[in-house]
């Protein structure tokens, strides 16, 4: 069983990241051609080590890939597919090197990542759970791993409403390696839209000015985009929310409501403080 073909094409996928996005999808094309020829797809007790490190190799190139290519679904099938590779214990592999140990963590962190920003938080705890158990098993903890830590502290800051957290963690130098990067906007617009729903019950308008710092926009321009995507009404430098029967609510809900804006996004005002 010669893996010469596949090595090759692990090798130029594993060098192709700056090149163009046909180019590194036409690779994979043909890494996963040569996986079913060597019929790798899928782990087997016949499946001799070093193809078993190939292929789990070239699957993990591919889902890494799929990401910078901001290509979500493509990812996901490769973290499927990853799945019985990783169910496989270390030894298995038959290689102590550092350069060709398992991208797991990382991999698993990405997925953790993708399913929170789609709001997916049951397939998140369950994915989680999973890990967890798995590594009390093992006596140990998922602290330790900056790769599955890093989603965990994200979920924790936006269920906390701590959006200023997540913004600051996604907008700096804290994400764990380049790929986590690539959900930085799609986290931002998560964190949006959750206080632009929270104004909407919070306030009967807003400032232009303020609402640009509150919904982590660039311009007033932006906000006025945003807006009108939202169905607000724009008007003399400020935004008008739908009433979406407020004359039934009570003094004392909407002053609840307020409260809540301005608790989960006071941090954020102050982080604006020390940039401006």
């Amino acid at each position: 069983m010669s893996t010469s073909k596949l090595s090759d094409l692990l090798s130029q996928l594993q060098h192709s990241a700056s090149s163009p996005p046909q180019k590194i999808t036409s690779l994979l094309s043909s890494a996963k051609r040569e996986l079913l020829t060597l019929d790798a797809l899928l782990p087997r007790p016949t499946t001799p080590a070093s193809v078993l490190l190939l292929a789990r190799q070239t699957l993990e190139t591919g889902a890494l890939l799929s990401i910078r290519l901001q290509q979500p679904d493509a990812f996901t099938r490769y973290y499927q597919q990853l799945l019985p590779f990783y169910e496989i214990p270390d030894s298995s592999y038959q290689t102590s090197s550092n350069d060709l140990k398992s991208q797991r963590s990382k991999v698993t962190g990405l997925y953790l990542l993708l399913l929170l920003t789609k709001g997916d938080y049951a397939g998140f705890h369950t994915v989680l759970e999973g890990l967890e158990v798995e590594q009390a098993g093992k006596g140990k903890g998922l602290e330790g791993d900056e790769f599955i830590s890093y989603p965990v502290k994200l979920e924790r800051w936006l269920m906390e409403g701590s959006y200023d957290r997540v913004w600051g963690a996604t907008k700096r130098d804290g994400v764990p390696s380049e790929e986590f990067g690539v959900f930085s906007e799609v986290l931002i617009g998560t964190i949006r839209d959750e206080i632009a729903s929270c104004s909407e019950k919070a306030y009967p308008s807003l400032p232009i000015a303020n609402a640009k710092n509150l919904l982590f926009l660039e311009s007033e321009g932006s906000v006025v985009g945003f807006a009108q995507g939202r169905g607000w009404v724009v008007k003399d430098g400020r935004i008008y929310f739908p009433q979406q029967q407020d004359d039934m609510r009570t003094e004392k809900e909407i002053l609840v409501a307020s409260g809540q804006v301005i608790e989960n996004t006071i941090g954020y005002a102050r982080e604006l403080e020390t940039i401006v």
